[in-house]
């Protein structure tokens, strides 16, 4: 055999691990084995988190997909049910109510913003789609439909602006189809917890009315002229408070706790401390991000 070729066969015999009982050998394969376990261990675990990401996201994936399913049953409820206008005239059914109570319910368990009060999804311009009996709103509806029949008014629309620690909810109303009306109250907004907010009632503003003169009938038209002339030649002191609508100072008298149950870049869903719900949907755009704008708050 030639030197080169017992130096081969030499180098592969040392690299063959010796069986030879002894104590060196032993805390050598020891070592071994306890590093093969250690090797094993990562890879399973390594193993492991693949798996769960790979589950993960088709279960990341299902859950918005229920989450916008869900939207769009209830934005369908509302429209099934008549809209605002059924709503604030006490239209809706009772199966109409109790299906859309169904649906918010279902909303709110799949609510992707942890701390609402926060969020910079919060603020903005909201329209009221739905409240429940004993809310603000339906109570505020159900006044004007007391004091006007339904045929000579109706409350058009009801939305909030929110900004700032601050809210401004217009209540539009129409009277005999010619005359627009507008209620406005100021409230201001205190964070309590990450769900939980108070508001308390500043200011409320009775609005002048403007007239759609193509739109009065015939046999109003010389008296609402004649009542425009009068006003108009009433004295500046009392002419200007007129023409910026008749204020009522609200401070310390009203407020409310409520919760927000489920916040989107579309939907705003509160509940105040009787449970009733009040669904508002974004009327202008979303921020670009979700999170938590100011995360502390009053506990």
């Amino acid at each position: 055999m030639s030197i080169a070729a017992s130096a081969s066969s030499h180098a592969c015999i040392s690299s063959i691990p010796t069986c030879i009982p002894s104590s060196s050998s032993k805390f050598s394969s020891s070592l071994t084995l306890s590093s093969l376990q250690r090797g094993s261990n990562k890879r399973s675990g390594c193993r492991a988190m693949v798996q769960q990401a790979v589950q993960g996201a088709p279960a990341a994936y299902a859950k918005e997909m229920e989450r916008l399913s869900a939207k769009e049953s209830l934005l369908l409820a509302f429209k099934d049910a008549g809209g605002f206008e059924a709503l604030v005239s006490g239209k809706t059914t009772e199966w109409q109510k109790i299906d859309v109570n169904e649906r918010i319910t279902g909303l709110e368990r799949l609510n992707p913003t942890p701390r609402p009060t926060t969020s910079p999804f919060l603020e903005g311009q909201w329209n009221f789609e739905w409240f429940g009996s004993g809310s603000p709103g339906l109570f505020a509806a159900r006044f004007i439909f007391e004091i006007f029949p339904s045929t000579l008014a109706n409350l058009s629309k009801m939305d909030v602006v929110i900004k700032d620690g601050n809210a401004k909810i217009t209540a539009n109303m129409r009277l005999l189809n010619s005359i627009e009306n507008k209620v406005i109250l100021s409230t201001k907004l205190s964070v309590e917890g990450p769900l939980r907010m108070k508001e308390e009632y500043v200011e409320g503003v009775l609005v002048t009315p403007t007239i759609i003169e193509e739109r009065v009938p015939e046999q109003l038209k010389g008296a609402l002229g004649q009542a425009a002339n009068a006003l108009q030649q009433l004295p500046t002191p009392i002419w200007d408070p007129v023409a910026s609508g008749l204020k009522v100072p609200l401070s310390g008298s009203f407020q409310r706790l409520f919760m927000i149950s489920y916040l989107d870049e579309e939907i705003l869903i509160i509940r105040n401390t009787a449970g009733i719900p009040e669904v508002l949907t974004r009327l202008d755009a979303a921020p670009s991000s979700l999170g938590d704008s100011s995360p502390e708050y009053e506990s």
